[in-house]
């Protein structure tokens, strides 16, 4: 066959209606006009001279081989990268034009995308490239040229592996997490079934704590690299936030910056102020909350002023969702300075700062957390005890019952009536004070109200309540680890200082506080100080199976769902239950099919994948499950019998 190569220029090339390749992506024609343009046409097009109606040459080419190489050429043109008339190279073919261009098309190989990773960090090792260089030379982003180079690291082994099908590209992609061939390697000898990317690149990054991680979120990855700390960066993600390898110098800067914050902190008075990264619970500490308190006149005058201003602004711009700059800039403004202002309608009692700290500690979200208003016992104000012998000793009464003829004979009315007689008379008004009570419902449950709000938030031997009503509120950090640092702990916290916040300053003041409350928020307090006295844990030595079987009654009727506050990890379950547990959970939650697979597992590994597997579902272990009622009306099996063998 006769072959005949010859420039055309590029003017008098035109696509052929028999080329086959009629699928084209434009993404692919920019990577080849800057591949093109960085490094020539490599390959000359396939052309046959265009005939007219009378079988004469027109002086044009039709195109049947290199249709995207000629899409290419004719963008640069219009990028004016490239003239009109460039001279391309063209080999002249003979024949039916379809059959020609899938001859060319079929039985031409495509670069395996392994070869092209190892190139790509050829270029950037051998020839010194940077991505940018690449990105422009190849016509792709600076990011995908960061992916590939990152997929020329990977083991030699393990891109062996990949070239002959036994692992994906989104495997490949996870074992580019690190760089170190030797981990890398690990990780495949270990894999099994399980070869979700995820699993991949946890097993990867063991030891490193997560950009999601709180701690991580509050150095910032700035500041952590700029101690000296390496971050492993995942290309393949959309975050890219990684992991950072030192956990012990992130912990050290979360402590310095909580530190710096702790400052400001002990710039306001308290005694003592202690950092921490995870809540020490101040378990058997009392507490003082910030008391209401009256802005002097200026500030309320400007308070008032800004709260005006800030209602005109909102009314006037009432359902524009693109505020102006101007506008937007003001009323960030304005809500700056109003919760500045409002915020110092509460303020501490000048004693309770004296004698009490704080705690600054890293919340769950990653953000500052201070605890104010915790008093030591040593620091507890000191309270003066009455000694009733020397009452006794100072009036010259007895507690007895027997009347001498002096004081039969005595006729002063200011002499103290005896002990005796007033406990007598005082048990027959607590009995009337009990029948009364017991008629009327509504004073009834103003008064417990008002025992359990002052046995609540109130500490001190008189804690001001005739009902002898004991609310205990169970500290759980005993039972569950790191609990106190959950959103569901925090929650709670903000909701009972929300009403300690508004406690009159003295227990004394209580009763008009809680009387003066309309219905619905004397039943939030109420619901409040109730909710503080639950306590359904199940002890070994004391397991109370029938106080736990109603925790399942009051569980239904308040429709609780325990996904909102837990969920199954490793961790949290998984890692602390036996491999029939876990298969269990599995088959329960996902199929049967996915926990026949993890049979042959090692325990930490088997629960790393129970963990994945089982996220999303809604799967909880039975305690933590709300019972259904039965036709009885009772709730779960009988007096508790399911805690009383929760254990076997």
């Amino acid at each position: 066959m006769t072959t005949i190569i010859r420039d055309i220029p590029l003017s008098k090339l035109v696509p052929s209606a028999q080329n086959v390749r009629r699928t084209r992506r434009e993404a692919g024609i920019e990577e080849l006009a800057a591949s093109i343009a960085a490094h020539g046409l490599l390959q000359s097009l396939s052309v046959r001279p265009v005939l007219d109606g009378e079988g004469a040459e027109t002086g044009k080419f039709e195109v049947i081989g290199g249709g995207r190489r000629l899409a290419a050429l004719k963008l640069l043109v219009k990028r004016k990268q490239a003239p009109k008339s460039a001279p391309v190279p063209c080999v002249i073919v003979e024949g039916e034009g379809e059959e020609l261009s899938l001859a060319e098309n079929v039985v031409r190989e495509s670069l395996h995308p392994a070869d092209q990773f190892e190139a790509f960090k050829r270029l950037a090792d051998e020839h010194s490239f940077g991505a940018e260089e690449i990105a422009a030379r190849f016509g792709v982003t600076p990011q995908v040229v960061r992916q590939r180079l990152r997929l020329g690291t990977v083991s030699p082994k393990l891109m062996q592996v990949y070239r002959e099908g036994g692992l994906t590209l989104d495997q490949l992609m996870a074992f580019g997490v690190t760089e170190d061939h030797g981990r890398q390697e690990d990780a495949f000898a270990r894999l099994s079934w399980n070869r979700e990317p995820g699993y991949i690149r946890r097993m990867l990054t063991e030891g490193h704590v997560s950009a999601r991680d709180r701690r991580a979120v509050f150095v910032g990855a700035a500041a952590y690299e700029a101690a000296g700390g390496t971050i492993v960066r995942d290309l393949f993600t959309e975050d890219g936030g990684g992991w950072f390898e030192d956990a012990t110098l992130l912990d050290r800067l979360v402590l310095e910056k909580l530190e710096r914050v702790a400052e400001d902190v002990r710039a306001e008075g308290w005694k003592w102020v202690e950092v921490c990264i995870d809540y020490p619970y101040a378990h058997g500490l009392s507490r003082a909350y910030p008391l209401p308190a009256e802005l002097p006149p200026e500030d309320q005058a400007r308070l008032d002023t800004l709260s005006a201003e800030w209602d005109e602004l909102a009314q006037q711009y009432d359902g524009i969702d693109d505020l102006p700059e101007d506008i937007a800039a003001r009323l960030d403004a304005l809500n700056a300075e109003i919760e500045r202002l409002s915020a110092q309608r509460h303020a501490y009692d000048p004693d309770a700062i004296a004698r009490g700290g704080a705690y600054v500690v890293l919340g769950h979200d990653g953000a500052v957390r201070i605890e104010r208003g915790f008093v030591r016992p040593e620091d507890e104000p000191e309270t003066e005890s009455a000694d009733p012998a020397a009452e006794n000793a100072d009036t010259g009464e007895t507690d007895g019952e027997t009347v001498t003829d002096e004081d039969e004979g005595d006729h002063d009315e200011s002499k103290p009536l005896s002990d005796s007689l007033v406990r007598d008379l005082m048990a027959h008004r607590t009995l009337g004070l009990r029948i009364a009570l017991g008629e009327n419902p509504d004073i009834a449950l103003l008064a417990v109200t008002h025992a359990v709000a002052a046995r609540t938030f109130f500490r001190g031997e008189d804690d001001g309540s005739c009902l002898d009503i004991r609310p205990n509120s169970a500290f759980l950090g005993g039972h569950a680890d790191g609990i106190g640092d959950t959103a569901a702990a925090q929650k709670l916290g903000e909701r009972h200082a929300s009403w300690a916040a508004q406690m009159p300053a003295d227990v004394a003041g209580l009763w008009d506080f809680v009387v003066g409350l309309d219905h619905d928020s004397r039943m939030a307090l109420f619901a409040h100080c109730a909710a503080l006295t639950v306590f359904a844990v199940r002890i070994p030595w004391d397991p109370r199976p029938k106080t736990l079987a109603m925790a399942d009654a009051l569980a239904q009727v308040l429709a609780l769902d325990m996904t909102a506050y837990w969920s199954p990890t490793a961790r949290s379950y998984f890692g602390r239950v036996t491999k029939a547990h876990i298969l269990a959970a599995v088959r329960e939650g996902v199929s049967d099919e996915a926990a026949d697979q993890m049979v042959g597992m090692k325990k930490q590994e088997m629960a790393e994948a129970a963990e994945q597997l089982v996220a999303g579902t809604g799967w909880l272990p039975a305690l933590l499950r709300t019972p259904e009622a039965v036709s009885n009306g009772s709730v779960g099996p009988a007096d508790g019998e399911q805690y009383a063998h929760a254990a076997e």
